[in-house]
């Protein structure tokens, strides 16, 4: 029986045109009433999640940042988990990055910084509700660092490639595609898997009473994490490789037909 669902947002139960169908709310209602704890595990920031969580009338922990934060979304917001990019190790993701004129996002509190005011950091934000701050890095106490992120809107090939040279320079850190165009930067213990590890001995949860559900390179932590895997049918190949099971394409109730073939 399944017990937690931890699930992916961004292309498993939200499509492409960054809107939530009402069947995946109502299934999501359905979920809650059968005492199934449905858990938005992102890499999105915590005070993006929470909105969706709250559209979505889910109350539990939100993950956010790959798994580098586990918070409560009730009043106190109390943190749960945390794992955060060394300070000095960040400094010198910050210089790679001029170095090779790679547009970084840097999140450090919850807050989303960037050095320069341009159409990647438009086209990101826009898309998901949330504000920025531009300013030098150098300005900055670099502390507190939840994730880093890389974009090329235009060349997917150049951040696999940059994937490929931050992960020999970097053994230590997690390193990962969470889009073909987003190089995700955190942590080795700032996984999905890991923060559902935590909730499951939180709760008192087993690995088989648990489903996960992902669409992409970033999801394969989550899935090991769970009893039953499940990919997207619009997943990418690494991830499907990794599911039990490949539902339909987000745009055709993918997510909700898991939902009704494991836990409804």
């Amino acid at each position: 029986m399944i017990k937690l669902v931890a699930t992916d947002i961004d292309g498993t139960i939200l499509g492409g045109d960054f809107e939530f169908k009402d069947s995946v709310k109502n299934c999501i209602n359905e979920l809650q009433k059968k005492g199934i704890k449905v858990v938005l595990v992102t890499g999105r920031m915590h005070c993006a999640a929470v909105k969706i969580a709250q559209e979505l009338g889910i109350t539990t922990p939100v993950v956010s940042y790959q798994g580098g934060m586990v918070k409560e979304i009730e009043s106190c917001e109390k943190v749960l988990y945390q794992s955060d990019v060394n300070p000095q190790t960040a400094k010198k993701i910050i210089e790679w990055a001029r170095e090779n004129n790679a547009h970084i996002n840097l999140y450090m509190d919850d807050v989303l910084y960037v050095e320069e005011d341009n159409e990647i950091i438009q086209k990101y934000t826009q898309a998901r509700f949330i504000d920025y701050k531009v300013c030098s890095f150098d300005d900055l106490e670099i502390k507190n660092v939840n994730k880093i992120l890389g974009i090329d809107y235009q060349d997917a090939q150049r951040v696999t490639g940059w994937v490929d040279e931050l992960k020999q320079k970097y053994p230590n850190l997690y390193i990962v595609k969470s889009t073909p165009y987003f190089c995700e930067i955190a942590e080795n213990t700032a996984t999905k898997g890991c923060a559902v590890k935590f909730l499951q001995e939180m709760w008192d949860i087993k690995t088989e009473e648990t489903l996960a559900i992902g669409d992409q390179d970033n999801d394969i932590e989550l899935l090991k994490s769970a009893g039953v895997k499940v990919a997207m049918g619009n997943a990418s190949d690494a991830l499907k490789s990794c599911a039990d099971y490949i539902t339909d394409h987000v745009d055709e109730d993918g997510w909700v037909k898991a939902m009704e073939k494991f836990c409804l």
